[in-house]
């Protein structure tokens, strides 16, 4: 196995715990990739807005990708590459998710707007990213500076068919993918956490081979088959886990920190 020299992370299910609690130990595993010469950062279908909280106590000097890796910012969150959903794609992939009847966000890059503020997910959402959304009445003046639209819903066998449909509306001009059980991803064509990692290999000068990844869902399949070195986490459905190079213990039993082990004994065997 070629050594690692970059670990890249996703945060949901992975890096977090499900409180949204960043661990002592998930803080000392990344202290002890940067001890050992490796670097880190991470990748989320979060919004940039949704990412400051992590970036001192990771100590996080690399660019990280937000929305599953189609907008690039640095530490300070200001972006160094970004890409919007087209217009017309953003109208079709409103109307799928109100043929679903699912709870419809949209994400600028600066706010998350919705239209129902009392949503079943809008609770655990502010949780999560640490910011309030805008109650807006029509998302019309909005649809022109998308960055990412999401589906949610309580019922994970009605989003998986929303999936499925999605897909279909907006074919190869739009990425739609659940980043959770709960929510349903759609982000710009051709850009994906994979691409994410590609470009993190190419500013270091690195192989992807020299990358690891950690996830725990179907977005995080695009960074598993771009890296050298894939960990899916225990609390992972069995098929991100069957595309994993190993998999470790789950989000509540520290399985980030594990993770981090793997890489580290990876390294000490090459």
């Amino acid at each position: 196995m070629t050594r690692i020299k970059l670990v890249v992370s996703d945060v949901d299910g992975t890096l977090v715990t499900k409180d949204k609690t960043l661990t002592d130990a998930a803080k000392s595993a990344v202290r002890r990739l940067r001890d050992a010469g490796v670097d880190f950062t991470i990748v989320s279908s979060r919004p940039a807005i949704g990412m400051g909280f992590l970036i001192e106590p990771l100590d996080i000097t690399l660019p990280v990708g937000a929305f599953n890796g189609s907008s690039i910012i640095d530490p300070s969150l200001k972006p160094i590459e970004q890409h919007l959903i087209q217009v017309d794609v953003t109208r079709r992939s409103l109307d799928v998710l109100k043929q679903f009847g699912v709870d419809i966000w949209l994400f600028t890059n600066e706010k998350w707007l919705t239209r129902n503020p009392d949503g079943a997910y809008v609770g655990h959402e502010k949780l999560a990213i640490r910011h309030d959304p805008t109650i807006v009445p029509d998302f019309a003046p909005y649809i022109a500076a998308a960055c990412k639209i999401v589906g949610s819903s309580p019922d994970p066998a009605l989003l998986q068919r929303c999936e499925a449909a999605m897909q279909r509306a907006v074919g190869n001009e739009a990425t739609a993918v659940r980043s959770q059980s709960y929510y349903l991803d759609v982000t710009p064509p051709g850009c994906d956490k994979g691409t994410f990692v590609q470009a993190m290999a190419k500013r270091l000068t690195i192989s992807t081979d020299a990358v690891a990844t950690i996830g725990d869902m179907q977005n995080d399949l695009a960074m598993f088959r771009t890296s050298g070195l894939s960990i899916a986490m225990g609390n992972a459905t069995d098929d991100v886990k069957k595309m994993a190079t190993r998999v470790t213990s789950s989000n509540e039993e520290e399985g980030f920190a594990g993770a981090v082990e793997m890489v580290l004994r990876n390294n000490e065997v090459g």
